[in-house]
C-alpha cells in the first residue's frame, strides 16, 4: 500500500471508470488516487494562493489523516452555490471513492465550512465529529491562516473517526 492510500473491496474497479479522457492534458491519477496535473508557462494557476510549503503541509496532513482514520479526505476551497451541503455533496461524489470520502468544503468569500461524508464512513465521521473538525478550523481561520485551520480540522477528525 502506498503512503496516503486507502484500501477497500471493489476501488481499483471505481477508480478505473474514470477514463483518462475525462482529465486534461498533462493531467494524470496518482496510484492513491489524486490527480496530479501539470501546467504550461504562463499559464494562471488553477491552485489556490498557498506558498509551496503550506500545499506540501496539507497533502502530507491529508495522506496521514487517511491512513489513520482509513477515510479518504479531502479539501474543497472555492465558492459553494446555493444550498452549501449539497453542493458539498456534488463536489464530495467526485473524488476518487466518494462513500469512502470526507470532505471538507470551505468558502472563503461567504466564510462557510461544511464537512461531508460518504455512505461507507458516515458512522464514524458523523456530526459530532464534523462539528470536532469545524471548531478546530475555525481557530485557524479566525487567526488568518486557512492551511493551519484546515490542518487542525484534518487532524482532529482523523483521530475522533479513527476512535469510532
Amino acid at each position: 500500500m502506498a503512503s496516503g492510500e486507502v484500501t477497500h473491496a471493489n476501488v481499483s474497479a471505481e477508480i478505473a471508470a474514470r477514463s483518462a479522457a475525462e482529465l486534461p492534458l498533462g493531467a494524470v491519477f496518482t496510484n492513491s488516487g489524486r490527480i496530479s496535473a501539470a501546467r504550461y508557462p504562463g499559464d494562471e494557476p488553477t491552485t489556490p494562493p498557498f506558498s509551496k510549503r503550506d500545499l506540501i503541509a496539507l497533502d502530507d496532513t491529508l495522506k496521514a489523516a487517511s491512513e489513520k482514520a482509513l477515510v479518504r479526505f479531502s479539501v474543497y476551497v472555492g465558492d459553494l452555490d446555493g444550498d452549501l451541503e449539497s453542493s458539498a455533496r456534488e463536489i464530495l461524489a467526485k473524488s476518487p471513492e466518494p462513500a469512502y470520502g470526507t470532505l471538507i468544503a470551505v468558502s472563503p468569500n461567504s466564510r462557510d465550512v461544511v464537512i461531508v461524508s460518504g455512505s461507507k464512513v458516515s458512522t464514524r465521521v458523523n456530526d459530532r465529529v464534523a462539528a470536532l473538525g469545524v471548531t478546530a478550523a475555525v481557530t485557524g481561520f479566525r487567526q488568518g491562516n486557512l492551511i493551519d485551520g484546515l490542518i487542525a480540522s484534518l487532524r482532529v477528525m482523523a483521530t475522533a473517526a479513527a476512535a469510532g
